[in-house]
């Protein structure tokens, strides 16, 4: 009788396996963690810097009426490089408009949030609403002039107006409210008050 054998398949190469290296892993996945931790800090020390530099003039005037004072100032002069502009102008005045919206608005807060309250705690509840309630038409010119083609001749009209409603605003604080309100606080009240309203201007600074 025939034996018959039986061959055994011989085992052939193990198939090769790759192992990560869980440290390499760790590592790289780290690096782009910090590198991305770092680039949000320059890009928060960056804000935070230019926002310093922005309020740093108001900042620099002294109390906050002289401030204040300074900042109307600084905002007659966009008002001026506005109107020298002509029709063909209107990338230069639509730069110009955008940077009247942002004094106004910072300058705006600053006084709602601070000074016109303070104004109303001294007994001047009626003329703090007043300064206020211009304040609401400051925003309709705003509107007026966004909504304005550039090119056109009522843009200038607009503007002309804007600023002269605004002048008597102004001349008001200036002149009568600031001085009053200032000479009913004590000192470490006004220095209060200026703190204050540094604080509110750097929030939109």
């Amino acid at each position: 009788m025939a034996t018959q054998t039986t061959e055994r398949a011989k085992p052939g190469p193990k198939p090769r396996t790759t192992r990560s290296n869980p440290q390499k892993s760790d590592g790289s996945t780290g690096a782009l963690i910090g590198a991305a931790a770092a680039g949000m800090a320059l890009g928060v020390a960056a804000m935070i810097g230019r926002k310093v530099a922005v309020q740093a003039p108001t900042v620099l005037a002294g109390d906050w009426d002289q401030a204040l004072a300074a900042e109307h100032v600084a905002t007659l002069k966009i008002f001026d490089a506005i109107e020298a502009t002509t029709r063909e102008n209107t990338t230069k005045r639509a730069i110009l408009l955008a940077q009247l919206k942002h004094a106004l608005g910072k300058h705006a807060l600053q006084e709602e949030n601070t000074v016109y309250p303070a104004l109303r705690d001294a007994g001047e509840a009626e003329a703090a609403d007043s300064l206020n309630k211009d304040h609401g038409y400051v925003k309709q010119y705003l509107y007026e002039l966004t909504n304005c083609p550039r090119d056109s001749e009522r843009f200038l009209e607009i503007v002309r107006k804007f600023r002269v409603d605004l002048e008597k605003h102004v001349r008001e604080e200036e002149d009568e409210l600031f001085p009053s309100l200032k000479s009913k606080l004590s000192d470490e009240a006004n220095k209060a008050l200026t703190k204050a309203m540094n604080k509110e201007g750097f929030k939109l600074a």
